[in-house]
């Protein structure tokens, strides 16, 4: 397939969290686009395995370890993609994550909750160093590798920031305050450096993703043959467009932003999620 965003062939992505599911997929969408891939994972073979798949259908990418909470490791493999690639010229801050320890048991607190044994987790057994970490890879994740790539962008035309919200930070879901509260933080300071950096032409926006089948959620939201959890069943029958979204689907939005179909665009946190935030249930 001809590329169709012409101006984002050799521009440098650095993918940060490009092991995974999604955001492989979104760097493989931009390699299709001409693009040069720098895959960052913390997991180095998750990241070869998405280089390779993008090799193998002639995209360019190569694959760099680093922690996005440790400012000398980013400054490494900042270093590294520099040597190997060049500056960066967009930046996908695609890293996060949630845990189980910051994740009530239930949707509601009921007063005989409180009697209930260990193994029930309410608000108040909420796990601090839990909650910090999910605050810390979520927000901190983003804007740690934003100071370290984002000063290659300064006075060269075509960059920007794109930051990975949720939905979750339109309308916050039952479970999990920790991951809510730290992707409404990752919109806000979408919109905040899209300000900041207005004035030296870096472009900052966000995709904001719905319900999409992963290998952190898919035991949450489906069972071993298949079927669909309660939690599951909620979720489609709260989604309008009544399925969970492909990895796929967010590919159209990414390249909008990236392009300059969107060079009057910044500052905004698009929702790619069926309709889901959109839907009052009623």
């Amino acid at each position: 397939m001809e590329p169709k965003f012409t101006e984002l062939k050799n521009k440098v992505v650095v993918v940060t969290g490009g092991g995974g599911v999604l955001c492989s997929t979104l760097a493989e969408a931009l390699a299709r686009q001409g693009a040069k891939l720098a895959i960052v994972d913390l997991n180095l073979d998750a990241a070869e395995t998405v280089v390779s798949n993008i090799k193998e259908k002639g995209g360019n990418a190569i694959a760099f370890s680093a922690n996005v909470l440790k400012k000398d490791s980013l400054q490494q493999a900042h270093r590294d993609i520099n040597e190997h690639l060049g500056p960066c010229d967009i930046l996908i801050n695609g890293a996060g994550g949630n845990h189980p320890k910051g994740t009530t048991s239930k949707t509601h607190l009921f007063e005989e909750d409180l009697k209930a044994d260990e193994e029930l987790k309410t608000f108040f057994d909420l796990d601090y160093d839990s909650i910090q970490f999910v605050f810390n890879l979520n927000f901190l994740g983003t804007l740690l590798p934003t100071q370290i790539f984002a000063k290659d962008m300064i006075g060269r035309k075509g960059c920007s920031v794109i930051n990975i919200s949720s939905m979750n930070a339109l309308r916050p879901l039952t479970k999990i305050p920790a991951y809510s509260g730290a992707k409404a933080a990752v919109s806000n300071f979408t919109q905040w450096l899209s300000v900041h950096f207005s004035k030296v032409d870096i472009r900052v926006n966000a995709l904001a993703p719905g319900f999409f089948l992963t290998e952190q959620n898919r035991s949450l939201l489906t069972n071993e043959n298949g079927d669909l959890t309660e939690r599951g069943n909620i979720i489609i029958d709260h989604t309008p467009m009544g399925r969970f979204g492909e990895p796929e689907d967010l590919e159209g939005t990414l390249l909008w932003l990236c392009s300059n179909g969107s060079k009057f665009v910044t500052g905004i946190v698009v929702p790619v999620d069926g309709g889901f935030s959109s839907f009052s249930g009623v």
